[in-house]
């Protein structure tokens, strides 16, 4: 799927249509401090084996692209719901 690096799109805060640049969301990475891992890493401590089953399916045809709609007046970002795609790719308009 290609998209324009600029669209335009409704701005929330100006409250009305404004050219946005597109941008991909990178991962950010993880903390370490989170419960979520906390819990993970005194699980896989020690002896035991791994705290839950290994996923057995099949992986998804298409995956989720996270995109940052950043308005070109005020400067204020949006994240919608990602758009599923096999390939994706940013183009200049």
């Amino acid at each position: 799927m290609k998209l324009p690096k600029v669209v335009m799109a409704y701005c929330p805060k100006c409250g009305k249509h404004t050219p946005h640049d597109v941008e991909r969301v990178k991962k950010a990475k993880a903390s370490e401090m989170k419960a979520g891992q906390r819990r993970f890493r005194r699980a896989t401590s020690g002896y035991g084996g791994f705290p839950r089953p290994k996923f057995e399916g099949r992986e998804k045809p298409t995956k989720r692209v996270p995109l940052r709609y950043r308005c070109q007046v005020c400067k204020k970002a949006t994240t919608p719901p990602g758009i599923r795609a096999k390939k994706f790719e940013l183009v200049e308009a």
